[in-house]
């Protein structure tokens, strides 16, 4: 093999003297965008093919090169791969690997290609997977939602504003408020991938190539939906990561609302929920604690997603066309926000599949008159008194009945224009019965919401698959 292939930075040849060691230090990405190896494989085993196309590799060549490949993909797959300390990445480390196993066909890898839109084609094909992943596991937190939706039948607890008790609501009713925000979420997946979804391969460093490639082709052996409009435009772009970044983060801050209720309801003052063994910790002191600890690090970890989405904004903001080196500093928040959403989502996904559901510590709760105080003026509403008027009637009663420690229901019937029909409405159980309008809490628009969200995760399940083809 020829001495002008050893291993060395490919820009060497401007340069009189090696990088610092400062300088590799700082600059080095080879630690995380490791993850990007099979990725950058499929490029270029894409843009060989390219090439070979174009003639400007022979047949011997293509073949050699692909040989190459498949070796290194092997090696990297099974951790046989031996890095070196010129690889400053992973694309680098695969180009010198290709390089020492086929020689002079393996340096004209790299013909007609920088390493800006080799990265930027790379970093696309893993975001595509794992929006993909996301949005299966999305689906599949779906299905628990519906399944425990539907297991809850009658029971109700108390719904909350300000976490004050407002009206009861039924539980499934409850859970399915989850199961709508986590279908905007797989929405949204499905449009940002429509337009991550464009391959940069073959714009070169900013401006194509005087080489007579084919990126729309390259596009097509990717199974990208289409090619770059630009190539300016498509080097420097991640809009497409800022924007999964916010899709995901979203799903953690939704993530993070469960988490909230769960520690709540887990308390011995709630009491609406006892959590599986499997999926709660222990206490090192204390013996009796049952801890939600998958419940508090989907809180905690909506904060660091959070970071991770505003860091790289601020990244974005002010970069001049085309390539900055600033956008290596994409890879880290998204891997990292990738993460942690997905096992977020399997987390919360086993640990609300397996929590029991205090139905009777949720019913006696909710079944404090006061919850009922807005049927009462609602049923004034019925007999022609406006509704201001019916809320101040009411709110005076409540405010006697807290202010004396009086019980509500007598006043009620004492009072002439509500008396024993409306004092009626204050029995337990009787108060979730009462919502009647499309989208409510009471029994028949739940019963219709139910069937609706079984129809909507047919849909989510189908949009999920598609992404993955």
């Amino acid at each position: 093999m020829s001495d002008s292939h050893d291993a060395q930075p490919l820009w060497h040849g401007r340069f009189a003297e090696g990088p610092a060691e400062e300088l590799w230090e700082y600059t080095l990405s080879l630690p995380f965008d490791q993850r990007l190896a099979r990725f950058d494989i499929r490029g270029c085993r894409a843009h060989v093919a390219g090439l070979g196309v174009a003639g400007i590799l022979s047949p011997g060549d293509v073949e050699a090169v692909e040989a190459a490949l498949d070796t290194t993909e092997a090696e990297l797959a099974s951790g046989e791969f031996a890095f070196v300390d010129t690889d400053e990445d992973i694309h680098t480390a695969i180009e010198r690997r290709v390089t020492e196993l086929a020689g002079d066909a393996g340096a004209r890898l790299h013909t007609g290609r920088s390493r800006n839109d080799q990265v930027a084609t790379a970093f696309r094909l893993f975001c595509k997977e794992a929006v993909a992943t996301i949005a299966e596991r999305v689906v599949g937190l779906q299905e628990v939602l519906v399944r425990r939706a539907t297991e809850a039948g009658d029971a109700y607890l108390p719904g909350y504003t300000h976490l004050q008790q407002a009206q009861p609501v039924l539980l499934r009713h409850h859970l399915l408020a989850h199961f709508w925000a986590f279908s905007r979420d797989l929405d949204r997946l499905a449009d940002a991938h429509r337009r991550l979804d464009v391959s940069p391969l073959g714009a070169g460093a900013l401006a194509g190539s005087s080489l007579p490639l084919d990126p729309v082709a390259n596009a097509e052996r990717l199974g990208f939906a289409s090619a770059f409009a630009n190539s300016l435009d498509v080097v420097s772009d991640r809009d497409f990561a800022a924007e999964i970044l916010f899709d995901f983060t979203m799903i953690a801050i939704h993530l993070s609302r469960i988490g909230e209720e769960i520690v709540i309801w887990s308390t011995e003052e709630f009491g609406f929920v006892r959590l599986s063994d499997a999926y709660s910790t222990g206490s090192s002191m204390l013996p009796q604690k049952k801890n939600p600890d998958i419940a508090e690090l989907a809180r905690g970890k909506a904060g660091r997603v959070i970071g991770n989405l505003t860091g790289l904004l601020a990244t974005l903001k002010a970069l001049p066309l085309a390539y900055n080196r600033d956008l290596q500093e994409d890879k880290e928040p998204l891997f990292d926000t990738f993460d942690q959403v997905r096992r977020g989502l399997g987390a919360v996904a086993g640990m609300l599949d397996t929590i029991t559901f205090r139905t009777d510590r949720m019913a006696a709760s909710a079944d404090s008159p006061y919850a009922a105080a807005t049927d009462l003026a609602e049923y004034l509403v019925r007999k022609g008194t406006p509704f201001r008027d019916a809320h101040a009637i009411v709110g005076a009663i409540v405010r006697r009945s807290l202010d004396e420690g009086l019980e509500l229901a007598p006043l009620v019937e004492a009072e002439t224009r509500l008396g024993a029909e409306a004092a009626a409405l204050l029995q337990p159980g009787v108060p979730v019965t009462m919502r009647t309008t499309a989208g409510g809490a009471g029994p028949g628009p739940v019963e219709t919401q139910l069937a609706a969200a079984r129809t909507q995760l047919e849909t989510d399940r189908s949009t999920a698959a598609s992404l993955s083809r």
